[in-house]
């Protein structure tokens, strides 16, 4: 249920979702249906038509970033932080040190 307060309550970043998808098919899919009409940005982000803002992550992301060991993890940051939409092939390029 989302109500809408008219134009003096707009959307902005501080009320956001985040959708953990299992899969690239599934990043492809609801980056291309809720972006449009919308914007994206950064590391995963977008807004959609309403101008509400979505974080589409691939679970894989999730985990490769929790990895114990630090080095790894930073490849996959660093990667992260240059992309728009979320590639896990290239996430797992830098994850392995490719």
């Amino acid at each position: 249920l989302a109500l809408n307060g008219g134009p003096q309550f707009p959307f902005t970043e501080a009320v956001s979702l985040a959708v953990d998808c299992a899969d690239q098919a599934e990043v492809d899919s609801l980056w291309t249906r809720l972006s449009a009409g919308g914007s994206t940005s950064q590391c995963g982000w977008l807004k959609d038509r309403f101008g509400l803002s979505w974080q589409i992550v691939p679970r894989a992301a999730v985990e490769m970033l929790q990895d114990p060991d630090p080095a790894r993890a930073q490849r996959v940051m660093s990667a992260l932080l240059k992309m728009t939409k979320l590639d896990i092939a290239v996430l797992r390029s830098a994850y392995d040190g490719k």
